[in-house]
């Protein structure tokens, strides 16, 4: 076991120091030659004496060594009379299958607007059907029977726009009286035809009715 040199006291210091400055001025005086008249001016009887240098201080004691510990037992684990669970294994990850994205099939079609519904322009009387009677063609039989009346009737227009039919739908009582109103009609009533979405002519029908009246006399 090794202990730390203790320091220089301040005592040996100093007389070291003041050995040194001697020795240094005894050399200068030599070398220079200066020393022996100097000396010898000031104090002939100048005894020289040698310094002794003080002994160095007993070094100091070392410090007494700690006492001995008393070895201790090691510490031993005592093992856990619990044992502990085991780690539960951890499955397997299945291996990612690729499917292919299923396509989306295509939205139905709208189905197709229905077609336009045939647009036939009715027939026009080309005059008011009353204008077509007059006083003139009054029957003469129901003239001698003083028949009048209503009479209600329905006809059919040609593509040339003249009345092709001609029914009556109700009587006014004198059969004089409906004939002549049926056979005005189809001699002098004009139409101009109805037609298509192509523009082209077809056949219509109207309705209308005639009222007889006595002539005033």
């Amino acid at each position: 076991m090794s202990y730390t040199d203790q320091p220089v006291s301040r005592g040996r210091t100093y007389a070291i120091i003041i050995v040194a400055l001697l020795h240094a001025l005894l050399a200068y005086a030599f070398v220079t030659g200066l020393a022996y008249r100097f000396v010898k001016g000031l104090n002939p009887d100048m005894k020289t004496f040698d310094v002794k240098e003080e002994p160095p201080p007993p070094p100091e004691e070392p410090p007494p060594p700690p006492p001995d510990q008393p070895n201790s037992p090691p510490v031993t684990a005592v093992p856990s009379p619990i044992p502990l669970p085991s780690p539960m294994p951890v499955p397997p990850t299945p291996p990612q299958i690729y499917r292919p994205p299923v396509p989306t099939p295509a939205p139905p079609a709208p189905p197709a607007p229905p077609p336009a519904p045939r647009v036939v322009p009715p027939q026009r009387a080309r005059a008011n059907l009353n204008s077509y009677f007059s006083t003139d063609d009054y029957p003469a039989g129901a003239l001698r029977n003083n028949e009048q009346g209503t009479t209600a009737f329905s006809l059919t227009i040609g593509t040339s726009g003249r009345v092709e039919a001609c029914t009556v739908t109700s009587s006014s009582g004198s059969s004089a009286l409906d004939q002549a109103t049926c056979r005005i009609l189809r001699s002098r009533a004009r139409y101009t035809p109805a037609r298509d979405e192509n523009g082209n002519p077809v056949a219509g029908h109207d309705s209308a009715r005639v009222t007889w009246r006595l002539p005033a006399e």
